[in-house]
């Protein structure tokens, strides 16, 4: 019997490295944190809000376009097709953006706080 082994992809397996602590601990480096941590934050706000009003624009769709909801697609409800086919891709496509960015976000953090 063979055993496999199943990792992430190399980009996400390499460990995080570690700022300089003297980076960390002067005024400089403070403001770089707290940069980070509001960058962050908008960054989870952006993508969250983004997310909640599209997640809302789907009952909206059903109740503006008449019969809509009614509809039947080889015999599954249209409002459920919209459930599965659209908003879990849509969960998907908010997880890979945020991801995606909050890296993004890391790597500005730890250039500068190597340059610092």
């Amino acid at each position: 019997m063979t055993r496999i082994r199943v990792t992430a992809p190399p980009s996400a397996a390499r460990p995080p490295r570690e700022t300089p602590e003297a980076a960390q601990e002067s005024d400089v480096g403070q403001v770089f944190v707290r940069s980070l941590i509001r960058s962050q934050l908008r960054l989870a706000l952006v993508v969250g809000l983004g997310f909640l009003l599209i997640l809302c624009a789907f009952p909206l769709l059903l109740i503006a376009v008449p019969g809509l909801a009614e509809t039947r697609v080889a015999g599954i409800p249209f409002d459920w097709i919209l459930i599965g086919a659209g908003i879990y891709p849509l969960i998907g496509l908010s997880a890979w953006l945020f991801i995606r960015s909050a890296a993004r976000n890391e790597a500005r953090y730890r250039e500068l706080a190597e340059d610092a």
